[in-house]
């Protein structure tokens, strides 16, 4: 057998060393000789200036297992820490907004809940065109712009925040901003799924999206602590801004220096449009705005939630330094979302779905009856439980997306290929996860709504309540009902 090593080596073209040596980045082409049991050649990897590389193939084994590897781990490392400080950024408005009294900033409920819910409508909103972008300017030239955008609104909150002067609309303004993190959840996860072969990718994107979703937990955590130290019993409220901007420039700067553009990366317009007339997509955004929606939503009024009906365990004092609870909430969530998909490819996405909706219909109700109590224990364990739900729920409903969309599409049933079938997907994931996004804002105004209404949450409460119910239902007989007649699998 001949095996043929080539890297370019353009005028102009310097590799990383990451890139240019050892046997996982050079890469290798093989042709099949007389006697040799090889029939197809592995594409030459070429490595050209800007960090792009040509000739990418992750579903041939030997360029996968040479070079394609080591390469797509790299970049999916240095996409999780983009994408973690996005979702940091986007969820940091609702842990800023319970500490603006203490601040002097004297905005009522209404306006509190309008800077909890703007991240999340301009977020969704991006997550549209975030998902082109990366067959437009390259993954790793997207996620260094993608990581420098956050600094506008990080440095924007911080400046705001230092004023009670601050006008309303100019904090709203710069909440809004906070939707650039938001968005990035949209082009990271576009940017891998181009990395990963078939059988590996689930894996990479259920690590990609849960290593994202932690960035809430983390921001709810981090941001008390940080804005108590050495602030002599006051908040020094800035530094919830200027305290990510050290990690944004460390994310841009990896990315510029450890990810890579793929040539092959196509944007995909046609089946964009396709997939959105295609009714299991609109069905699929309905059930991931119950799940997602109801995580990235609870995670944005949690801090607010325990302050109004628990007010002394807002801040949990811890020596010098400040404690919110809250962060336990979507962390939760964010660790139960990769079981929820593993429970999927075992006992089908549309029944760990149906049982997700169920268990958080229960959970609400029981949290209802049980507030008069004034037990904050239960209550944290109860929406404790409630953030568990809907990580598994998002599991579950991100799983069964490229199934339907394989065996029960309307493309599928009238005979498309496997790889036309599999376009669909891709893009109507795109298209759910934004949708799905518009659920952290209807949730906040929701509940915003209730209060202005009848000065409690409760009614808001009871709606979800029978959002899940009626969610359930559509999942039952969209899926579950249909699976069991139709012997249609683990849907």
């Amino acid at each position: 057998m001949t095996v043929d090593r080539t890297v370019d080596a353009a005028p102009g073209n310097s590799l990383d060393l990451d890139d240019a040596a050892g046997p996982a980045a050079v890469a290798t082409s093989a042709s099949a000789q007389p006697g040799s049991t090889r029939t197809t050649d592995t594409p030459v990897l070429e490595f050209r200036p800007g960090r792009w590389i040509a000739n990418w193939d992750a579903e041939n084994k030997e360029q996968w297992e040479t070079a394609g590897r080591s390469i797509a781990r790299r970049n999916l490392n240095w996409s999780i820490f983009a994408e973690f400080l996005g979702f940091v950024v986007w969820q940091l408005w609702s842990i800023v907004v319970v500490q603006l009294p203490a601040a002097g900033f004297t905005f009522s409920t209404s306006e509190i809940f309008w800077l909890i819910s703007m991240p999340s409508l301009v977020g969704a909103t991006l997550r549209i065109p975030y998902t082109f972008m990366v067959p437009r300017f390259g993954g790793r030239n997207w996620t260094i712009v993608s990581a420098l955008l956050l600094l506008i609104p990080s440095i924007g909150l911080a400046l705001c925040v230092s004023n009670p002067e601050t006008p309303f609309g100019v904090m709203l303004l710069v909440a809004a901003l906070a939707g650039f993190g938001g968005g990035n959840f949209a082009s990271s996860m576009a940017n891998i799924t181009f990395f990963y072969p078939a059988r590996e990718k689930g894996w990479a994107l259920g690590l990609n999206a849960a290593g994202g979703n932690l960035g809430a937990a983390v921001a709810q955590l981090a941001v008390p602590i940080v804005i108590t130290l050495l602030a002599a019993g006051t908040v020094n409220l800035p530094m919830a801004g200027w305290m990510w901007v050290p990690f944004i420039l460390l994310a841009a700067f990896g990315a510029s220096k450890y990810m890579n553009n793929l040539t092959s990366a196509k944007g995909d317009v046609a089946g964009s449009v396709a997939a959105l007339k295609e009714p299991h997509l609109w069905v699929m955004a309905l059930l991931y705005i119950g799940t997602f929606g109801s995580f990235i939503g609870f995670a944005g009024v949690f801090p607010k939630l325990i302050k109004d009906y628990f007010p002394a365990f807002s801040s949990i004092g811890v020596g010098t330094v400040a404690l919110s609870l809250a962060f336990l909430g979507p962390l939760v969530g964010s660790l139960a979302r990769p079981y929820g998909g593993r429970m999927a490819d075992r006992m089908g996405g549309a029944r760990m779905t149906v049982a997700a909706f169920a268990s958080m219909a229960v959970i609400t109700l029981t949290m209802i009856w049980t507030l008069p109590l004034k037990n904050f224990w239960l209550f944290l364990v109860l929406f404790l439980m409630l953030f568990t739900a809907s990580g598994f729920g998002n599991g579950a409903t991100y799983r069964m997306i490229p199934v339907i969309f394989a065996t029960s599409s309307r493309a599928a049933r009238s005979g498309a290929s496997s790889q036309a079938t599999q376009r669909l997907a891709s893009s109507a994931l795109g298209l759910i996860s934004a949708i799905g996004a518009y659920g952290g804002f209807v949730i906040p105004q929701v509940l915003n709504a209730s209060n202005t209404a009848s000065g409690s949450y409760t009614p808001a409460f009871y709606g979800f309540v029978g959002a899940y119910a009626v969610m359930l239902v559509v999942c039952w007989a969209c899926y579950l009902r249909k699976a069991n007649r139709n012997a249609m699998g683990h849907v």
